[in-house]
């Protein structure tokens, strides 16, 4: 059994978004957040209803030098099939017809409403890019789990920041591309979030213990999405970055710059996608800092720039590499050991 107010709108809910002209008030939106990893990430239709299925070799096969009348086996590469899953997110909003009629603009009440209901799906999202897990089925598996051991085969992509406190984060490096890394969505459906503005409806209300009908404005929100790394080479993970000590400045505290000028020789080839660094507000400020302490010019500010032939937002750069803000990367990571 539901309780009213927990899950749908209520008239004192509604009396909250009016302005003293009793008209549909803009709403400040305090908890809206930026995670421009949204904005660059690419995503093509997967080959799967479910995803998309991925081979990749994992074997060279062997050769020989050969003397004359001197023969040499045959050898061959070994593949393997990898399969990238996408999920489901959605959301419902219910509104009773006799509290929305109430609004003097029921157009603008109803899109204040789902614009909540976008912002909110969006931060799922830039989480689950970075952190969803298989323990959760039902997300897509995102960049953190692809990266986290230090002994793991792709250890080289991962750089130690030497962390050892539990307020630790982490700067990406992405080169976002069609062989490298980018977002899925199932075969036979369409990127991007789904908004469906069902109207009036009948729903069944059950706050009490006899089930009553009623009518109510429903709007529901679709978005099916994944992520395949095809290519690990073309991500790297500075983790372990503490942050107590980089906002302190203590003499323990991680060199960003020296970091990230790491991270960019484990890239094999620019060339390949689009490359960003990720990083969250705090860890950016922190940059800026120690770049001027030092008088370092890797950092810069530009309107508009290219990237090996290819256009990329203005803003602060490292070494012609765009620094997107994303609010989605936590203070609180796991250490990575």
């Amino acid at each position: 059994m539901s309780t009213i107010g927990a899950s749908v709108m209520t008239l004192a809910d509604y009396a909250k978004g009016l302005g003293p002209d009793h008209k549909i008030a803009r709403v400040i939106e305090l908890l809206n957040q930026q995670n421009e990893a949204l904005e660059d990430i690419d995503f093509r239709e997967g080959n799967l209803p479910t995803g998309t299925r991925t081979v990749v070799r994992t074997g060279m096969p062997t050769v020989y030098w050969r003397m004359i009348n001197q023969g040499v086996p045959t050898s061959k590469s070994t593949k393997a099939q990898i399969d990238a899953l996408c999920g489901r997110m959605e959301a419902w909003s219910s509104v009773d017809e006799a509290l929305a009629e109430l609004a003097p603009d029921l157009g603008a009440f109803r899109l204040s409403e789902a614009t909540s209901f976008i912002e909110a799906m969006n931060q799922e999202a830039a989480s689950t890019l970075f952190y969803g897990t298989l323990a959760n089925p039902e997300e897509f598996v995102g960049l953190t789990p692809h990266y986290s051991s230090l002994s793991a085969a792709n250890a080289q992509n991962i750089i130690n920041a030497g962390g050892v406190g539990s307020d630790n984060s982490s700067i990406w490096l992405v080169v976002w591309g069609e062989n490298t890394v980018h977002g899925i969505y199932p075969k036979g459906t369409t990127a991007g979030l789904d908004h469906k503005d069902l109207g009036l409806q009948t729903v069944q209300v059950t706050a009490s213990v006899t089930p009553t009908q009623l009518r109510a404005y429903q709007d529901q929100f679709i978005w099916r999405l994944g992520l395949v790394v095809k290519d690990w080479r073309y991500a790297v993970r500075i983790c372990n970055i503490d942050v107590s000590n980089l906002v302190n400045g203590t003499v323990s505290a991680a060199d960003l710059a020296k970091l990230m000028s790491r991270a960019i020789d484990r890239i094999p080839s620019f060339s390949m996608g689009r490359a960003a660094f990720y990083a969250n507000r705090t860890i950016k400020s922190m940059l800026r800092v120690q770049a001027m302490d030092k008088s370092q010019n890797v950092l810069s500010v530009q309107e508009s720039a290219t990237q090996y032939g290819n256009p990329v937002r203005g803003g602060l750069s490292f070494l012609g590499i765009p620094i997107r803000t994303c609010d989605a990367l936590t203070e609180a990571e796991t250490l990575v050991a």
